[in-house]
């Protein structure tokens, strides 16, 4: 499998309105990015706890969304989609318990069948309960339980001429479900998240496993951390009874935006992806050794020149020597 680069383009901000979305996303495809990320919240309550993964004291760093902006993932595919040409359009990820699956289903699977072929379902569990009980979502302790059945309705949807379910959460039959997805049997479907419970449901329901490296309390921001964490996976899949092959690995360096100083890990080692380009390329190297075949970044800056900039620049100095 050819390795594959993409990164997430603006859902908040002052980036985000249609102009500067997809001049970031035809630039991304003008320079061989293969991926465009989304990212996921409906609404942001006021406040909220210190729960945030991907900060050391719990605190809610992404900048976009402050003042509650965010752009609705599905819809926001959607525009782009019909918007550009060739990129894959990944949620990134998609919080799967705030929306009614069989809904949800059907969304993604239009917006697969008019793109032709180009959904990426990035899911995850979520991570702020206020939010779950702002959207009305089934509580907050039982979203792994929730994620788990609501993967497997997308998948009953997308690949059975008489799709028919009964779960806790859902029960349905006696129905069609048309048109399918383009892609046959359905949209990949990307597990997202750093805990042993993400992993394992990637194991179980994915076709993906998709971290991102910066979560305090499962940190992958090394390259022997990452190994440790893909020996981990491969005991799952070998306890589950998969073949590693068939399950695909991508990884979101959402630090990684330019070359430049080493920035360290908290083990005190450099922190992969960071560096000079050859530094970063090495690295990709060693993913890809890994088993790696998706490599995100993150481009964005206060204005759109600068986002273009940078993804030019990275496509030119870091993945120019990678292919």
């Amino acid at each position: 499998m050819v390795m594959d680069f993409g990164f997430n383009i603006p859902n908040g901000g002052p980036l985000a309105h249609n102009d500067d979305i997809i001049a970031i996303a035809k630039k991304g495809e003008a320079c061989g990015y293969r991926i465009l990320a989304i990212p996921d919240h409906i609404i942001i309550p006021r406040t909220i706890g210190a729960n945030y993964p991907y900060s050391p004291d719990g605190t809610l760093t992404f900048a976009t969304l402050g003042g509650g902006e965010c752009l609705e993932p599905l819809a926001l595919m959607a525009s782009v989609a019909g918007q550009t040409t060739s990129a894959r359009l990944l949620t990134s990820v998609m919080v799967v318990p705030y929306r009614e699956p069989m809904l949800t289903a059907k969304l993604v699977s239009t917006i697969d069948h008019l793109s032709g072929g180009r959904t990426i379902l990035g899911c995850g569990a979520g991570w702020m309960p206020e939010e779950f009980v702002a959207v009305g979502a089934p509580p907050f302790a039982e979203r792994g339980k929730v994620t788990d059945e609501y993967i497997d309705i997308y998948r009953e949807l997308w690949t059975k001429e008489a799709p028919s379910f009964k779960g806790k959460y859902r029960q349905f039959g006696d129905l069609y479900f048309a048109p399918k997805p383009k892609q046959r049997p359905h949209p990949p479907i990307w597990v997202g998240g750093e805990s042993p419970a993400a992993m394992r449901r990637a194991v179980k329901r994915g076709d993906a496993w998709y971290p991102i490296g910066c979560n305090p309390s499962h940190p992958l921001d090394t390259i022997a951390r990452f190994r440790a964490a893909i020996d981990t996976l491969k005991r799952m899949m070998d306890e589950e009874k998969r073949d590693p092959k068939t399950l695909d690995l991508a990884y979101w360096s959402v630090w990684t935006s330019s070359t430049g100083a080493p920035a360290k890990a908290s083990d005190g080692n450099r922190m992969m992806l960071t560096g000079s380009a050859d530094d970063i390329a090495a690295n990709i190297n060693e993913l890809r050794l890994l088993g790696v075949n998706h490599v995100l970044f993150n481009f964005l800056a206060a204005t759109r020149s600068e986002t273009l900039d940078r993804i030019e620049a990275f496509a030119h100095n870091v993945i120019g020597k990678i292919r």
